[in-house]
């Protein structure tokens, strides 16, 4: 792979580029979204950051404001990534959380939405909605469909739409795809492609890419007012710049090797070695489902399982007395006794009374042997506190 975009000049990557990028890197990005969704993508509307999540937090202040029953309310998917909740608490914005249907794989439902802004406006006015997708930390894929009423609510309730796309390259259950809103948007035509406002987030951390610690990502906005948009460019003038290291190689990985060129049997390798991720999921949700008071949905994306698991009342009494959340006191009870490492589902939110934890299904050789000893370990948990 070349280091850098074709049609990017020399640049020493210790000096300030402009605030919202490199020029030619975001025209790159530009040329990678027309591919992805066969729709016209304008470098304008593009602004690179320090990883998506500081792109998050740019719009999120952009929009967040008010007070009292004036203040912004933000919708966000119950689990959801914690960078949302802390970035609404910062910002002294209301958070309005919607439950995904466990029962139905993750589900996103009209319904769900509807609920968080009927009881959101009794103390707050719902301006935003944001959703992940391919889920973090729920592993689920959303179907068109469901896209599709997403945006028919969002226009509706005159909802400014955050979509969080990072995981999209990683989708590997049969019957799963991938679909970007910005694709359905416009896809779905008047009056939704041309009101609708739209800013979607992509990153170089996940996927096939994996360079996390260049911290390099991007929005797109879209439909948004150029009087807003204006403001939004001097917000991310405040941090200066993104990391230009960074932004180069935003730039190289959105304009891949092509057939013939030297790198490109080595690219596409590592491209299908996140297919590898399908068998590591189906066996997650195996082992874990034969698990008696463990459920796991299947993995149908992103990189995490969260499972619900069923803890004794003896087990949340004795939780109570340290001060955990149940979760919790069962995850740092696996910690002491096996190393396993995982994230209590309270850290994510999850509904009143019920019980998760999210796993990662990277590991690379010792996936099955984790699984048994958790496994084992739960049995002998529910036991002791039985």
């Amino acid at each position: 792979m070349s280091p850098c975009p074709h049609d990017v000049p020399p640049v020493s990557p210790g000096s300030y580029s402009a605030s919202p990028g490199l020029d030619p890197v975001r025209q790159a990005v530009a040329r990678f979204l027309q591919r992805r969704d066969g729709v016209p993508s304008d470098p304008g509307d593009i602004f690179l950051a320090t990883g998506a999540s500081d792109a998050i937090v740019s719009i999120l202040k952009l929009l967040v404001g008010g007070e009292g029953r004036g203040r912004t309310g933000v919708l966000v998917p119950i689990p959801q990534y914690p960078l949302y909740s802390a970035t609404i608490a910062e910002l002294g914005a209301a958070q309005l959380g919607y439950e995904l249907a466990e029962e139905r794989g993750w589900a996103l439902e009209r319904g769900a939405l509807r609920q968080a802004v009927t009881e959101g406006r009794g103390h707050c006015t719902p301006r935003v909605l944001c959703v992940i997708n391919p889920g973090n930390p729920t592993g689920q894929v959303q179907t068109r469909e469901c896209i599709e009423d997403v945006i028919k609510f969002a226009y509706e309730e005159q909802l400014f739409l955050m979509a969080d796309e990072v995981y999209q390259d990683n989708v590997y259950a049969e019957g799963s795809t991938f679909h970007s809103f910005k694709k359905v948007l416009f896809e779905m035509g008047p009056p939704y492609s041309e009101v609708v406002e739209l800013a979607s987030f992509h990153s170089v951390s996940k996927g096939f890419m994996g360079e996390c610690g260049f911290r390099s990502g991007f929005v797109e906005v879209v439909n948004m007012d150029p009087e807003v948009k204006q403001q939004l460019a001097k917000l991310v003038s405040v941090r200066l710049c993104p990391p230009v290291p960074g932004q180069i190689l935003l730039g190289a990985l959105m304009d891949p090797p092509q057939p013939g060129e030297p790198s490109y049997e080595r690219f596409m390798a590592e491209k299908r070695a996140v297919r590898a991720l399908a068998h590591k999921a189906q066996l997650t949700e195996q082992i874990l489902n034969r698990t008696p008071g463990i459920h796991c949905n299947p993995v149908q994306g992103a990189m995490y399982a969260f499972p619900r698991i069923h803890l004794p009342p003896r087990a949340i009494a004795a939780a109570q007395e340290q001060g955990h959340p149940p979760d919790m006191f069962f995850c740092l009870r696996l910690l002491e006794a096996t190393g396993i490492c995982l994230v209590p589902g309270s850290g994510f939110g999850q509904r009143q009374g019920t019980a998760h934890f999210r796993m990662t299904i990277l590991p690379p050789e010792k996936l099955q042997l984790l699984l048994e000893k958790l496994s084992t370990f739960y049995s002998a948990f529910v036991q002791e506190f039985s």
